[in-house]
């Protein structure tokens, strides 16, 4: 019995000095980022041994049910976002842990090759706190923050939360595209204006969301005696109209704005501006405090083929693991291949089939967080349809970042990829961000007050035939336009059109399990999202009467209505309920003089 007593004693002793160990522990939050920093060796970002191409930094965290391999970058002197220091001996790495319990990590530094695929080669490097441990607790965010939620991942053509496994469906800013142009971001400057036919014309100013200074907030981040209160406050005005998405590029050299690049100068592509990553960094973890995607758009079509004449040597995957290691932490974003990625009349020297194939296959590898990768297109065929079919059903890529000149067909271009892609093996996540034509799109309220066409045809249109999502594009004509927008209260109206869709969308139907089936609506013009027999959304262009084939089912449906224009609760309209088994009217809506959507639900069933 001493024996035994005495074991216990010293397994209870154990445990206490475990406990105690792990109350000495930093504690950070779950999906929260964390920043790791090492002192290494002094360089710069102009050292003649240039610390890009010739350090890499590895951080291994492992945690009981998991592990991570990540990138780390140089950092300067560690806090470039407020000192501007382009020299320092400071290395970082940033990790955002979905597990709670204890973590360890541990850091290489190896002075050689940075850009090989694999991890190896190089000499070791000592490095400060190259090893330790940390716990992770619960984290304390609510709302629309993506820390209260987890990571984002493609799910057969739909976000979807990771850890929690519940959808997400976007709506949101398309433009302005070059949204990191911005006066307050260290060494920013448009290289040259543009008056080039089918652009957006341009002149030597950059943004200064001047208009939006009065929505940033006390609390909110700035850096370096108070910039950024412009974009910051641009980013609160559209989380605070429901928008969850912006649009951007990080490189538009050659492009329309040339305002963009991550580079300390535009001709060099081998040396990064840290000063300028970092503040990009506060504007990016702000988006992910307002539940605002990061839709991270990495070239265009005038500069697909500058680094590695288009394929994914040194200087692409240079620049592919320096975005993935500074940002690829963050839990709301997908990577964007390019916009109007591949050939076309006005951009003959393009990138092919193989290099996008390449392209897709590096950021798979090199990401260890499964981020959306999706393909910006072209407007209309025969271009879109070459290059698309070429690669639908290829493993790595997600889908489509769709872009459509004629708006009356837009929905039908979304349920045809989307049917493609599936009778490929692989269904493709496909949102709809750039309606056209290109040199109108969305125009502000002022000129169309209520968005007819685009809420009729594109907004209601492509969400149900299988869109995940809807984003904004300005054109290149209108006074405010893709590239000069400063205020985007010019379309406060759409942002509320396009809310009432997402609630819709969120909270009265499982979307992710419907298949798009116009042709059920009579007459024709309507458009029909289905689960065959338990649910249908439809949405009706007027308030005339209409009818729906319910022929395959026999159940029995309750009737309500949805209004476009104004959003809130379901409504009643003449009939309550309709019963399957062949075309049943659907009664008229609530008021006449307007679109509306009708929601039918199988009686006493609830939505998944």
């Amino acid at each position: 019995m001493k024996k035994i007593g005495v074991t216990i004693l010293s397994l209870i002793c154990l445990n206490c000095a475990t406990k105690e160990k792990e109350l000495a522990l930093t504690n950070y939050q779950q999906w929260h980022t964390i920043t790791l920093a090492f002192e290494g060796p002094e360089t710069s970002e102009a050292a003649e041994y240039n610390p890009f191409l010739n350090y890499r930094l590895t951080v291994a965290f492992e945690h009981e049910e998991t592990q991570y391999k990540i990138r780390g970058f140089y950092a300067a002197d560690g806090n470039a976002g407020e000192t501007s220091a382009a020299s320092g001996s400071i290395w970082q790495a940033r990790f955002t842990p979905d597990k709670i319990g204890k973590w360890s990590y541990t850091a290489t530094l190896h002075k050689g090759v940075a850009i090989a695929l694999k991890d190896d080669g190089g000499t070791p490097i000592e490095i400060s706190s190259a090893s330790g441990e940390f716990m992770v607790v619960p984290s304390d965010k609510k709302g629309a923050d993506f820390r209260a939620h987890g990571r984002l991942v493609n799910d057969k053509g739909y976000f979807r939360f990771k850890d929690s496994g519940k959808y997400w469906i976007k709506g949101g800013a398309d433009s302005p595209e070059n949204l990191l142009a911005f006066e307050d971001f260290d060494a920013t400057y448009r290289m040259q204006s543009s008056n080039k036919d089918g652009e957006a014309k341009t002149n030597d100013t950059i943004h200064n969301y001047s208009p939006h200074v009065q929505d940033w907030q006390v609390g909110d981040p700035v850096w370096k005696d108070g910039k950024g209160k412009g974009l910051i406050g641009a980013l609160n005005y559209l989380a605070s109209k429901g928008m969850n998405v912006a649009y951007f590029l990080t490189m538009n050299i050659k492009g329309d704005g040339k305002d963009v690049w991550p580079y300390v100068t535009p001709e060099d592509f081998t040396r990064f501006d840290v000063s300028k990553l970092s503040q990009w960094e506060i504007v990016f973890q702000h988006m992910q405090s307002k539940g605002i995607l990061l839709h991270m758009v990495l070239q265009e079509t005038e500069n697909e083929t500058m680094l590695d004449s288009g394929d994914t040597g040194p200087m692409r995957q240079l620049y592919f693991r320096e975005l993935m290691a500074r940002f690829g932490h963050h839990l709301g974003m997908n990577f964007n291949l390019g916009e109007e990625n591949g050939y076309a009349e006005f951009s003959p020297i393009s990138q092919n089939d193989g290099q996008r194939r390449a392209m897709t296959d590096f950021l798979t590898e090199i990401d260890p967080y499964n981020h959306p990768i999706l393909l910006h297109t072209h407007s209309h065929e025969p271009y879109r349809a070459i290059i698309l079919d070429s690669i639908v059903g290829f493993k790595n890529l997600d889908g489509l970042s769709l872009q459509v000149d004629n708006r009356e067909g837009a929905a039908e271009i979304v349920a045809e990829w989307k049917q493609k892609s599936k009778q490929a093996g692989h269904n493709w996540m496909i949102t709809m961000d750039e309606i056209g034509m290109w040199h109108t799109g969305a125009q502000s309220d002022s000129l169309t007050p209520n968005h007819d066409s685009l809420r009729h045809y594109v907004l209601w249109g492509t969400l149900l035939s299988g869109a995940a999502g809807v984003e904004w594009y300005f054109g290149a004509n209108n006074r405010y336009n893709d590239l000069n927008t400063e205020d985007w209260r010019t379309r406060d109206r759409l942002w509320e059109l396009t809310k009432h869709a997402m609630d819709f969308f969120q909270d009265h139907v499982p979307y992710w399990q419907m298949q798009p089936n116009h042709s059920l609506v009579h007459p024709s013009g309507g458009y029909c999202f289905q689960k065959t027999g338990e649910v249908y959304a439809i949405y009706l262009p007027d308030s005339k009467a209409y009818s729906i084939d319910l022929e395959t089912t026999g159940n029995s449906f309750e009737v309500k209505w949805f209004d476009p224009l104004k959003g809130g609760d379901l409504q009643s309209g003449s009939a309550t309920t309709v019963d399957g088994g062949g075309s049943v009217p659907l009664g008229l809506p609530p008021t006449a003089g307007q679109d509306w959507v009708v929601l039918l639900r199988q009686k006493n069933s609830k939505k998944d």
